[in-house]
């Protein structure tokens, strides 16, 4: 089981997004080797007839070297570093979308095991205002509205930008550790009920499911959040939310949203997000798109079970990916 942390987290990881607005250590850039591999790689994947995502690692080659070079630039900081990446360097303008679909995906491939994001088994989604926001069905992120900060059904989840918006679509993310020394400083009060577990209303599950939203286990802060579907999960158990619970809820929102702690940062076309779904909130500002379809925003996502993840505590299952289904629900 885990137990209260009642220290301060003092690591990289405790970021808070004043203090790398103004700085750049946390972009990282692709090395001139790995651009060479990728390209390399992308062609052997092009000459066999496939594209993303259905090919495997075998099929999108890499030198070891550059395996290597990759676990120690990104898989090693997303689970011991800040916890996240903005990865540079990629020219969109040299690649068809295909084509960066085909580097994205093997690089993802690298770094982890692709898992489903919906009930119809997709390993690829493609963020895009195309949904009807008046529909239950639809997912916020098929809209051009405000997406509330939270976490992924995965270990770690990954943004491509094939190409931005108009006005808008910052992409935004938080420190969990940052969050939870805030609280720890000022609001001891609601660590205990962080920690208890409460019904999350998750995609792919036939009733919602317990899990507290912090935990610290095996020497590592966890947490899961995504207030939406604690809401909803509570109302379907038919256990509506108490006063105090809501106002836990509100602290949370309070922090994340303060400029101080959050970072923004635009997803230029070719540039890959990476952040650890344990250690970090994403979010996204509401956006103008362009009218025309083919210069309208999009990027694709990748979520990713990965090989070096922390170890969770029992009461804080461990989920990567949606189930799919044969028959989808219908609404």
């Amino acid at each position: 089981m885990s137990v209260i942390l009642k220290e301060k987290v003092d690591a990289s990881i405790a970021w808070r997004g004043i203090d790398l607005q103004n700085r750049d250590t946390w972009l990282t850039w692709l090395t001139p080797t790995i651009l060479e591999a990728f390209d390399q790689a992308l062609q052997g994947v092009k000459a066999k007839g496939l594209s993303a995502p259905n090919f495997g690692k075998a099929d999108f080659v890499l030198p070891p070297v550059v395996v290597e070079e990759i676990d120690a630039l990104f898989s090693d900081e997303l689970e011991n570093g800040r916890g996240f990446l903005l990865v540079r360097g990629l020219d969109a303008s040299q690649y068809t979308e295909e084509e960066l679909t085909i580097i994205y995906y093997g690089l993802g491939l690298h770094m982890g095991t692709p898992v489903t994001q919906n009930e119809k088994g997709d390993l690829l989604g493609a963020v895009q205002a195309v949904g009807d926001p008046s529909k239950k069905s639809t997912r916020v992120y098929e809209t051009n509205e405000y997406l509330d900060y939270h976490t992924d059904l995965s270990d770690v989840v990954g943004l491509l930008s094939i190409r931005k918006a108009k006005k808008g679509g910052l992409s935004s993310v938080v420190s969990i550790a940052a969050l939870y020394n805030e609280i720890l400083e000022k609001h001891p009060e609601y660590l205990a009920l962080l920690y208890r577990p409460i019904y999350f209303d998750h995609l792919g599950d036939e009733l919602p499911t317990l899990s507290p939203i912090f935990s610290h286990y095996d020497g590592k802060l966890t947490c899961r959040y995504l207030r939406k579907y604690i809401e909803i999960g509570q109302e379907r158990r038919e256990l509506p939310l108490s006063n105090v619970e809501r106002e836990m809820l509100d602290l949370i929102d309070s922090i994340i949203g303060n400029q101080d702690v959050h970072l923004d940062m635009m997803l230029e076309p070719g540039d890959m997000q990476f952040a650890n779904n344990y250690a970090v909130f994403h979010s996204r500002t509401g956006f103008e798109d362009y009218d025309e379809p083919e210069r309208r925003r999009k990027l694709l996502r990748l979520w990713l079970k990965m090989p070096n993840a922390r170890k969770l505590a029992p009461d804080f299952p461990g989920r990567n990916g949606i189930p799919k289904r044969d028959k989808l629900p219908s609404y």
